[in-house]
């Protein structure tokens, strides 16, 4: 499914207005985006029972922090297991973000 659809729905989310078919097939053509009313009817359905602001609560990233980046650094003085157990760390929390992401594309199809 087009990302042109979820962004739709973002910004009516964030405009406050509500996601339904009509709506959602107003921003598109304004947009100037051939809509598909299968897709309209698919994502608007999909979205009834999503709680649109903890979605993106959990799946977001601080503003102005890279991805991968903690905000502490390490000390120069760390153990070999010390940096073995961040870098397991540091995977696990990659994995999750790739899940949330599997999650959120699940939910739109």
């Amino acid at each position: 499914m087009g990302m042109e659809y979820i962004y739709g729905c973002l910004l009516l989310h964030h405009a406050g207005k509500k996601i339904d078919e009509e709506n959602l097939r107003r921003v598109l053509e304004a947009a100037g985006i051939k809509v598909d009313d299968i897709k309209v009817k698919a994502v608007v359905a999909a979205l009834k029972e999503v709680n649109i602001d903890e979605v993106l609560k959990s799946a977001s990233i601080p503003m102005g922090v890279p991805a991968g980046v903690s905000a502490a650094q390490p000390a120069t003085t760390e153990s070999k297991e010390e940096k073995k157990e961040e870098k397991k760390e540091e995977k696990k929390e990659e994995v999750s973000e790739t899940e949330i992401a599997a999650g959120l594309a699940g939910l739109f199809g």
